[in-house]
């Protein structure tokens, strides 16, 4: 593609402040189709963005990169700082041993600083201006220069008031843009901390190739390197990588691609100061949320409701309000949120109820809403205590649940608030407009807006029996339609995964029994006979690894964790009670038949329901009462609880406090992947996330919105190792399954919903390894470049396809690579990864720029210390018994240490470990005290070298490994640092600070977990 003429002035498609997202966006009719060079493609974006209002500054260093700060700050604060004022002021803002996050806090939640003038007084000084945002003003540099580690120079920069906070990095066209990805990683590890640290107020990334473009929070990118160098360098982290950068679109959810569409809308000046500004969360995990398109539109639409039906005096009714339906797993929580907070500051508007209809849910809403904003919203306890919020004008948002306001609006008729200016936002409004107490919400209220979240809208067809004046639509209980955003949507941008569905047949028919009769012998009888059941839980305990990939690893909080976990959902609390028993007597036996079986954890809760069946597709409510159960079901779970309390230490049961706890426990467990499965009936099946979890196994007739929610707690994006929500139906629901994509999707969406079957899978996985090895058998040298990247593409498309294929029984046996071959082959992988790392910048770019490794995937094979011990006891055991066995033991330690990401830094380790040891003795307390004495010896070399405080130093790394992680942000790592002023000129306090913290997190990954 052509570079576009400079001196053409791009306009943007909107320029409304109502609107951040533009309502349609269509593509240029005829675009481009020459060749583009990457300096070609940033000098057309650099001159498109000047296009746009943006000023060009040919900055290339630092200095003047403070100068213009300086002026810009001036400028918006409308202040001329004297030589000391700018001192203070740059002091606080380049912030002494300050990263990332605290930079980020100091945009998101702190941005007016205090400056004390000459003269005594004080005065705000703004760096941004969030309540009249085009008095920000909006510059572009390029090619900026950064001496650093290694010297880089950055692509293109938007600066906002002076301050760094959108970087953007480009690779031509045909290149893979997780290669720019990798590109700002290297930034960030060598260069963006340099100098007084500017780029580190970076909040948002964008990533482009021209064709594809995406953006990303500064933190998404932080936790991924975080993890890749193996700790949460002093802050929780969650799983971040490239699966969680974001499409932009338009308000029909029509991705902007290109990188020439993507900046007439992006960055549009309104709709760029608008993401900054409002459509940022920096949450209490000192995490920065981005919204996406779809929850901007969703949050705006419900403002505009709000001022529009306000202005129209359509208060009170359903015109004032409307619902949005965005599917399960897509981000509710975070724009009912938005919405909610952008709510309450509205003129003229008295409080914000967001009302859930289950207790646990509001539980789990309001520490939603407090990971957001601590403290921004108001939970009630009781019914009084909700009278107080409601009275409190301190008190604008309130979670609260239906029923808890049902009983307030009958114990309080003619209360003041029913005549205040109310927006009531209900979660999972698919549940919520049945009843009694949805009418009694409307009759009470006089000035309402009513709005509605929901992934499972009630439609029409799905409404239920006719003519039953409580089995309303969606629409007409809630109004119009404000934005939609379905299952296919959410799978097409990648923002939720796909289902795999198995449907296992547990009953064993009569021969003559045609296959069509399936469905007429569900009855209760056979379903809850214990031979079914028995080969329902033999079936879950013989696949349970293949499933939840337990032979693959991850990092999750800062610990490396083997595969994922699961839920089973039981017909009824009988059929749960009986799984529960027979899981349990199946692991007895095979604990007896093998005392090295690995027993799963295994949960159950259940609580009382009025009625377990469910009614036209819908999950029949679970509260908390356990008072209500059957004696035999309560006792069943008190002794339940009791092993959950010898499993875990805690000491919960079925009391209303003891249940609850309960609940919240087992949930966390879940989430953290400490449980292997929790069996339910209808709790957990909706309205509860865990990213870890990734089977469903059913035992239940599900439809419609039910089947769509239970389906939808597997497919929350994590990693690439997790690709779809597994789901092991032991009942017929493929009918079932196909009737509620095309409720909830579109009459295409079971190809776009569903896994491909594994024929066409296992086909281009046959494929792939016939060419891999045919062109690249072992033992043969890969020479050349071109031949390197060939392999390195060939083998990442094997990790993909084996990633997918594990989980399907007919794989087993069918690999067509040994195990041997695979490591092998991993082994030459890593090592050209290594090569091309190490390489030098300006080989860098030629080497690096359309190769992308998968080392997620390769990493979770990870072959650990535990084997790596057991092949030395094996090698011990083979010396002496002839040369050519015991130079086989040795081969095997030297290929697993090979194929093993994290044990490759630790070659030399092992194998001096292997050269010291006796033939006989105790493997692992050698190895310990071996380990012991070489992690002392070089944490000494490294004080040595780095004249390091040698007390603070050693009291520093032994926190780290008792917390599993180095403390990199703070003052921690100063006080182990030599003294050196922050501030005298060539000092080189904050590459001094670097290099120790790479020394220091090298010497941990190398030492961490080996004993």
């Amino acid at each position: 593609m052509s570079a576009p003429d400079p001196t053409y002035r791009y306009e943007p498609i909107s320029v409304s402040d109502e609107s951040t997202v533009v309502a349609e966006f269509v593509p240029e009719e005829t675009p481009a189709t020459g060749y583009q060079s990457e300096a070609e493609m940033e000098a057309a974006f650099v001159a498109q963005l000047q296009g746009q209002a943006y000023e060009y500054l040919p900055i290339r260093g630092e200095a003047d990169l403070i100068a213009n700060l300086r002026a810009q700050l001036e400028a918006l604060n409308r202040v001329e700082f004297s030589e000391a004022e700018w001192k203070q002021m740059f002091d606080k803002i380049s912030g002494a041993n300050e990263g990332i996050v605290e930079k980020t806090a100091r945009i998101q939640t702190d941005h007016v600083q205090v400056l004390k003038r000459d003269d005594g007084t004080s005065k705000n000084i703004y760096l941004l201006d969030k309540t009249n945002i085009h008095n920000n003003r909006l510059q572009v540099i390029n090619q900026y220069e950064v001496p650093g580690v290694r010297a880089n120079r950055y692509d293109v920069t938007v600066l906002v008031n002076g301050l760094p906070m959108v970087h953007i990095e480009l690779k031509r066209r045909g290149v893979d843009i997780r290669e720019a990805f990798n590109q700002i990683n290297r930034y960030q590890r060598d260069s963006f901390w340099a100098g007084s640290g500017l780029f580190e107020y970076v909040q948002l990334f964008v990533i482009s190739n021209g064709t594809l473009t995406k953006y990303y929070s500064n933190t998404t990118r932080d936790s991924h390197l975080a993890e890749q160098a193996g700790g949460k360098r002093g802050r929780r982290k969650t799983s971040n990588s490239f699966e969680f950068t974001s499409w932009w679109a338009d308000a029909n959810n029509r991705a902007i691609t290109d990188l020439v569409g993507f900046t007439k809308t992006f960055f549009a000046k309104h709709t760029l100061l608008n993401i900054l500004t409002k459509y940022c969360v920096f949450d209490v995990d000192q995490k920065l949320l981005v919204m996406r398109p779809y929850q901007i539109v969703a949050a705006e639409r419900i403002l505009l409701r709000i001022l529009t039906s306000t202005n129209a005096k359509q208060l009170g009714t359903a015109a004032a309000g409307g619902y949005v339906w965005h599917t399960t797993g897509s981000g509710k929580t975070l724009t009912s949120f938005k919405a909610a907070q952008l709510a309450s500051k509205m003129e003229g508007v008295d409080k914000v109820l967001f009302v859930v209809d289950r207790k646990d849910l509001d539980y789990q809403t309001q520490r939603e809403y407090d990971r957001f904003e601590k403290g921004a919203v108001d939970g009630t306890n009781n019914t009084a205590h909700l009278a107080r919020r409601l009275e409190d004008p301190g008190s604008r948002i309130i979670v609260t649940t239906i029923q808890k306001l049902a009983r307030f609006i009958g114990h309080s008729r003619g209360h003041e608030i029913f005549n205040g200016h109310v927006v009531v936002i209900f979660d999972e409004c698919h549940r919520s407009q049945f009843g009694d107490m949805h009418e009694a919400v409307e009759k009470a209220f006089k000035r309402y807006h009513l709005f509605g979240f929901t992934g499972t809208p009630i439609f029409a067809e799905n409404a239920g029996t006719a003519g039953s004046p409580r089995l309303r639509t969606t629409e007409q209980a809630f109004g119009e339609r404000l934005h939609t955003y379905t299952i296919v949507d959410a799978i097409n941008d990648k923002n939720v995964l796909p289902f795999r569905i198995d449907y296992v047949n547990t009953v064993k028919l009569p021969d003559h029994l045609p296959t069509a009769q399936v469905a007429a012998i569900d009855t209760e009888k056979a379903l809850l006979s214990p031979e079914r059941m028995g080969n329902v839980v033999t079936y879950a305990l013989d696949h349970f690894d293949q499933k939840t990939k337990r032979n693959s690893t991850y990092v999750l909080k800062d610990k490396r964790v083997s595969g994922f976990n699961s839920m089973f959902a039981a017909a009824s609390i009988d059929a749960a009670k009986r799984y529960y028993t027979l899981f349990e007597m199946e692991q007895r036996k095979r604990e007896e038949l093998d005392p090295a079986y690995q027993r799963l954890k295994i949960g159950i809760i259940y609580s009382y329901a009025a009625n377990e069946a469910e009614a036209d597709g819908l999950l029949d409510e679970e509260g908390f009462d356990t008072g209500a159960l059957d004696e035999s079901s309560r006792d069943f779970l008190e002794d339940a609880i009791q092993d959950f309390n010898d499993m875990f230490g805690t000491s919960w049961d079925t009391s209303a406090d003891g249940f609850q706890s309960y609940y919240k426990d087992l949930s966390g467990r879940l989430k953290n992947r400490e449980l292997d499965m929790a069996i339910v009936v209808n709790m957990f099946l909706t309205g509860f996330d865990a990213t870890t979890l990734n089977t469903l196994w059913v035992d239940k007739n599900l439809r419609a919105h039910g089947l769509i929610q239970a389906y939808s707690r597997t497919n929350r994006i994590l990693n690439s190792v997790k690709t779809y929500g597994n789901i092991v139906s032991f009942r017929d629901l493929e009918d079932a399954t196909n009737d509620a994509l095309a409720l909830f999707g579109n009459k295409d969406a079971r190809g776009i919903v569903l896994l491909k079957p594994y024929a066409e899978y296992y086909a281009e996985y046959e494929r792939i390894v016939t060419e891999l090895k045919s062109l690249y058998p072992l033992g043969v040298d890969i020479v050349g470049e071109s031949a390197k990247k060939e392999f390195i593409a060939l083998f990442g498309g094997v990790l993909r396809l084996r990633n997918i294929l594990t989980a399907f029984d007919d794989f087993t046996g069918n690999e067509l690579l040994t195990e041997r071959e695979f490591q092998d082959y991993r082994s030459i992988y890593l090592n050209l990864y290594a090569e091309f790392r190490q390489v030098d910048d300006a080989e860098k770019e030629s080497i690096n720029d359309d190769v992308v490794f998968e080392i997620e995937l390769v990493k979770q094979v990870e072959v650990n210390v535990d084997y790596i011990l057991l092949l030395i006891e094996q090698w011990r055991e083979a010396r002496g018994n002839g040369s050519g066995v015991e130079m086989e033991a040795v081969t095997n330690i030297t290929r697993a240490i090979d194929s093993s990401p994290s044990l490759r830094n630790k070659s030399d380790l092992i194998m001096a470990f292997v050269d010291s040891v006796n033939v006989t003795g105790d493997t692992r307390e050698d190895w310990r005290i071996f380990v012991e004495a070489r992690r002392a010896e070089e944490l000494e070399a490294i004080i040595s070298e780095e004249n390091l405080k040698p007390e603070e130093t050693r009291a520093f790394v032994e926190s780290a490994f008792r917390d599993g992680a180095v403390p990199t942000g703070g003052t921690a790592i100063t006080r182990i640092l030599p003294p050196v002023s922050r501030f005298s000129p060539g000092a080189g306090h904050a590459a001094k600070k670097q290099t120790v913290i790479e020394k220091l997190l090298t010497f941990f990954d190398r030492y961490f977990g080996l004993v």
